[in-house]
């Protein structure tokens, strides 16, 4: 399929004279996928919107990830329902667009009493089949998923609304669907060096704007600095691995993730086993405590894993990765799987905003300005809803 409206992301405008200031009704600072799901539900409101971005494309957190859209981390009720609405926007943009996305869901996979408890709790206030989740026995785990290593396996949780995405090809395929679909102008290379109330001011020159809304991840210091830092968000570095593409007949299956994932995730927070669970992991794996270690693996299109992630949080992000990291996380993936071969590609580090009690922070500078941060690593999750949510609410 012809991917509509698909364009190398570089400015294609000319550069205006000083004294000519063009105006827009929206201007989105930040083209990653918060930015973009902005742009997106400005443009389809009948709104003329600019899209700055200082680099020639999305490099950040956006495209730094797993391309996971997981409603089931998600709290019930806001986040949930935001989550869910992206996953449909998701899924007609992927249709549509043609790039590569898998409505593959998720298997959590059960190893301890505690962990077979939570997900018993929670299958059950969520309604069970009613909501998609299915609690399984071990050998309905082992069925779901055959690559799964079954010793000590007690049982687990299906749940059919995890969707994957090819995240670099997605967020290199929507500024073009911007522009071509709704005339959205994009202007990357453009540093946005202040935001006032119906004026942006860049690299080059000055902008006018009816309404601005800045996207711009852990950048706590180019924009609203003294706002951000007082705002509670913290900096979150994490660690991930891609390997080498597995045998055309090894499939993972649904995305995987183990008990280490419930205390992580806030869709849990509430279940009575939780606080046992903490204790016991605490006792039993305190490395991985100690480094927000989790387990996610999931299969790309070419048939390569990604596998991940560790949580460190802070003021700065450290440049230099732990190999300690990736290899107790690369320990976890050979206890979990019974895999041909783990032989690794790639390794990186990607770096998001959270607030250690919210699920996302909207600052209000100006009446005319939000600035929207701390999706806590869920961005690919709520990005769609959460913009429809914030024009719903502003406009």
């Amino acid at each position: 399929m012809t991917l509509a409206g698909a364009v190398t992301p570089t400015s294609n405008l000319k550069r205006q004279p000083a004294n000519q200031l063009r105006h827009f009704d929206v201007a989105v600072v930040g083209a990653g996928i918060l930015g973009l799901a902005h742009a997106l539900q400005a443009a389809r409101r009948g709104l003329r919107v600019a899209v700055f971005e200082r680099d020639p494309r999305a490099l950040g957190a956006s495209i730094r990830n797993f391309g996971l859209i997981l409603p089931t981390g998600m709290a019930a009720g806001r986040p949930r329902r935001l989550a869910l609405q992206s996953r449909a926007e998701w899924l007609a943009l992927a249709k549509y667009g043609g790039f590569w996305h898998s409505a593959c869901g998720l298997l959590l996979a059960a190893y301890r009493p505690e962990e077979m408890q939570i997900l018993a709790e929670f299958a059950q206030g969520a309604s069970g089949a009613a909501e998609g989740y299915t609690l399984l026995t071990a050998e309905q785990v082992a069925a779901r998923s055959p690559a799964i290593n079954r010793m000590g396996l007690l049982g687990g949780l299906d749940s059919a609304s995890e969707v994957l995405v090819d995240a670099p090809q997605a967020l290199d395929w929507l500024p073009g669907h911007l522009r071509a679909q709704y005339r959205v102008e994009f202007f990357f290379g453009e540093t946005v060096l202040g935001v006032g109330p119906h004026e942006i001011t860049t690299s080059s020159q000055r902008w006018q704007v009816g309404r601005s809304v800045v996207c711009s991840g852990v950048d706590f210091e180019t924009l609203f600095p003294a706002l951000l830092q007082q705002s509670g968000l913290v900096k979150c570095k994490l660690q991930m691995l891609r390997t080498v593409p597995l045998p055309r007949e090894w499939k993972l299956g649904p995305v995987l993730a183990t008990g280490l994932s419930l205390p992580h995730y806030a869709a849990f927070a509430e279940c009575a086993a939780l606080p046992a669970l903490r204790s016991r992991l605490a006792q039993e794996h305190p490395q991985l405590i100690e480094h927000g270690i989790h387990l996610l693996v999931a299969q790309t299109e070419g048939g390569a894993l990604l596998v991940g992630d560790s949580h460190e949080y802070g003021s700065a992000v450290n440049p230099f990765d732990s190999v300690e990291i990736d290899e107790l996380i690369l320990s976890l993936v050979q206890h979990l799987l019974v895999v041909p071969r783990l032989a690794l590609a790639q390794r990186w580090h990607g770096a998001y905003a959270r607030h250690p009690a919210l699920d996302t922070v909207i600052l209000s500078p100006y009446p005319s300005v939000r600035v929207v941060a701390g999706a806590a690593g869920a961005g690919m999750t709520l990005s769609f809803g959460l913009a429809g949510e914030t024009f719903d609410n502003w406009l």
